[in-house]
């Protein structure tokens, strides 16, 4: 394949086919991707709704460090990760490292702050807007991020599609714990890097396709439900001044 659009047809003949081990790298960054995803917005989601709501010294240091580690690298964080589960590390005892779960754990670590602080935002800025009549009806900090998580919950939809195009886009970090071992911990992102190296350009276009398609669906599907959700909110607006149409006045 001496040329661009050689590599570019043979790219596409691998994902038209279904090519067997390009199939099997999806499928598993796919389920890497899910996996932390779940943790990190399980925790972050949480974290973020108590931040939004809570009052404490300290509290501004905290939001900056927040802040500062939306811009940590991964490729510091796969460092990091690779010391603490390596076998003198203090987690080695558990055996993670090249493996599954040490791919998870790491992506874990960098979607929870992108996925705390979007959850801190929208919750604050629901805080906002109806905090002060919820708690005239006594709703203390914890009720009041209940209330306002329902209330926000397609926002935090919207979180969560977010937090998985992080995961499944990055490469430091699970490269350097899971080791790129065939078969077992290679994913879209690291096979790229591995198979331009080899030159083997059809695979590494062909995974490249997949997670730009995968990227293009997770930001249709955000537009979408960002649509979605203003007509369903212009539309009980509109029901709603329907009803008390001496409200405008």
């Amino acid at each position: 394949m001496n040329t661009f659009v050689d590599s570019v047809v043979a790219a596409g003949r691998l994902v038209v086919s279904g090519d067997a081990v390009l199939m099997a790298i999806v499928a598993r960054s796919l389920a890497v991707s899910a996996c932390a995803c779940a943790l990190a917005c399980t925790l972050g989601m949480v974290l973020g709704a108590w931040l939004a709501v809570a009052r404490f010294p300290g509290r501004a240091l905290v939001l900056t460090l927040l802040n500062t580690l939306l811009a940590l690298p991964s490729v510091v964080v796969g460092l990091a990760m690779y010391l603490l589960l390596s076998h003198s590390g203090p987690l080695g005892f558990l055996g993670w490292l090249f493996s599954f779960k040490a791919m998870v754990l790491a992506q874990s670590v960098l979607v929870l702050p992108v996925v705390t602080a979007l959850t801190r935002q929208a919750i604050e800025d629901a805080d906002r807007d109806h905090g002060e009549q919820l708690r005239s009806l006594g709703a203390g900090q914890l009720a009041r991020a209940l209330l306002l998580v329902r209330d926000e919950r397609y926002a935090l939809f919207t979180v969560l599609i977010t937090g998985f195009g992080r995961a499944v886009s990055e490469v430091g970090a699970v490269m350097i714990v899971g080791g790129n071992v065939d078969g077992f911990t290679r994913v879209m992102t690291t096979a790229i890097a591995l198979e331009t190296s080899k030159g083997d350009l059809p695979l590494a276009l062909a995974l490249g396709l997949v997670l730009l398609g995968v990227v293009l669906v997770l930001n249709i599907a955000i537009s979408a439900l960002r649509g979605w959700r203003e007509r369903v909110d212009g539309g009980a607006a509109g029901t709603a001044m329907a009803r008390h149409p001496g409200g405008a006045g």
